[in-house]
């Protein structure tokens, strides 16, 4: 009896201290989180599983929604009841944006070969992609076979003139040239040219005259007149037939500098500068003529005519005597590499901005400006204008470069169908 009372009274002393931690607050917390927890944890399972299935069927769901849309809807339907391009398009680029990237660069790359076989001059007819006339222009390449047309005109004097019709360059942009078909060009034939050729400034030169040398554009003027002659068959004109430098180590910077002494010595002897052997032309690139000379770069520093005269005075051994003629040979070396710069027009040199820095301070005057300043006008000379053979190397190099990268800008603005369309 007594085990029996004492078992009652631990039961209720027990439930009464359950009773007791059950209803504090701690305890609440618990159990509150615990089926939060679990509540949880059923809806995230729920909604992964929801997902899945809808994943599984979105290709099918969206070609079905496609396919009601094109069928039941009134706005994608042309007047010919043709559906709209820009629909199929768009549903197109939803469902597949790697595609049509990969499309782009294809594009591109056939826009590229395309034109690197334009470039090459290799077109077969039968062999060819695309007709010559799908292919759009190239934005980085040059028509060097007009732009060499074009210097031609600029490099050549007219009947009775000094100079080529250099005042036109920026007006009518040499209209006679590039429409030689047009209405201007059959009203202005019986009009006689009357340019005033004495302002005249050549066109290799641009950008304004702070941007350049002082006196650039009067120099680059009296040198293209100096150099070219009206008539080179006239005994008061002579001439200084050079080679270029053509020793072991001497790079082209070291045979710009020894012809623009030789250059500066025909000024002061007034003499017609002709250049003769020059070794980084003498390869099979430079064709014909322009084999082993300045031309095959650039054009010649004086007219067809006039190095004709010099060979053919260099033949002869009274021209010699006289002096009509004269080599590299009949000036020492300090005549040529630190002879005297022509002071024909005056001292222009002493206007440049200093760029010589000595222990932090800049030298407004010294004894290389003048050298400094000549050897540019006559390098711009030399260089002024291309040939069709440095043209054609120069479009290489930048097709290389960035041939890729403007076609696939180019893509961008041509047809979707392209080049489907121009087949």
């Amino acid at each position: 009896m007594e085990q029996t009372t004492q078992k009652s009274s631990l039961e209720r002393v027990v439930s009464q201290r359950a009773l007791q931690m059950g209803s504090s607050f701690p305890c609440q917390i618990c159990v509150m989180g615990f089926f939060c927890g679990v509540c949880i944890t059923y809806f995230f399972l729920a909604a992964l599983i929801s997902f899945g299935a809808m994943e599984s069927k979105g290709v099918a769901f969206s070609t079905l929604s496609i396919g009601i849309l094109s069928q039941n809807s009134t706005s994608d339907i042309g007047i010919n009841g043709d559906p709209i391009p820009l629909v199929r398009e768009t549903a197109w680029r939803m469902n597949s944006p790697r595609v049509n990237e990969q499309q782009d660069d294809d594009k591109a790359s056939l826009l590229y070969s395309a034109w690197s076989v334009v470039l090459n001059e290799s077109i077969d007819k039968d062999g060819m992609l695309l007709s010559r006339s799908s292919i759009p222009e190239a934005p980085h390449l040059e028509n060097c076979q007009l732009v060499t047309q074009i210097n031609k005109f600029w490099d050549n004097p007219r009947e009775n003139e000094t100079v080529p019709s250099w005042t036109t360059w920026k007006g009518s942009l040499g209209m006679e040239l590039l429409h030689q078909k047009s209405t201007l060009d059959k009203e202005l034939q019986g009009v006689p040219h009357t340019a005033n050729t004495e302002g005249a400034y050549p066109p290799w030169i641009e950008g304004s005259d702070g941007d350049n040398f002082p006196l650039t554009r009067k120099v680059q003027h009296d040198l293209w007149v100096h150099q070219h002659p009206t008539n080179c068959s006239d005994p008061k004109v002579r001439f200084l037939v050079a080679d270029w430098e053509k020793l072991p180590g001497f790079g082209i910077g070291a045979q710009f500098a020894g012809m623009c002494g030789l250059l500066a010595i025909a000024i002061n002897e007034q003499r017609v500068l002709v250049t003769n052997y020059f070794n980084r032309a003498d390869h099979d690139g430079c064709e014909g003529a322009q084999r082993s000379r300045w031309s095959c770069y650039f054009f010649p520093e004086t007219s067809i005519e006039c190095q004709d005269r010099a060979f053919e005075l260099m033949k002869r051994r009274e021209a010699w005597e006289h002096g009509t003629v004269t080599a590299k040979d009949n000036y020492t070396s300090k005549e040529i590499w630190a002879g005297r710069i022509p002071r024909v027009w005056g001292e222009p040199w002493s206007y440049l901005q200093p760029t010589t820095e000595i222990n932090g301070s800049l030298l407004r005057i010294h004894r290389k400006m003048d050298r400094r300043w000549w050897r540019a006008q006559a390098v711009r000379y030399l260089m002024r204008f291309q040939s069709k053979y440095t043209c054609d190397l120069m479009n290489t190099a930048r097709h290389s470069a960035f041939g890729l990268q403007a076609a696939k800008m180019v893509v961008q603005s041509l047809p979707p169908e392209w080049p489907k369309v121009c087949l």
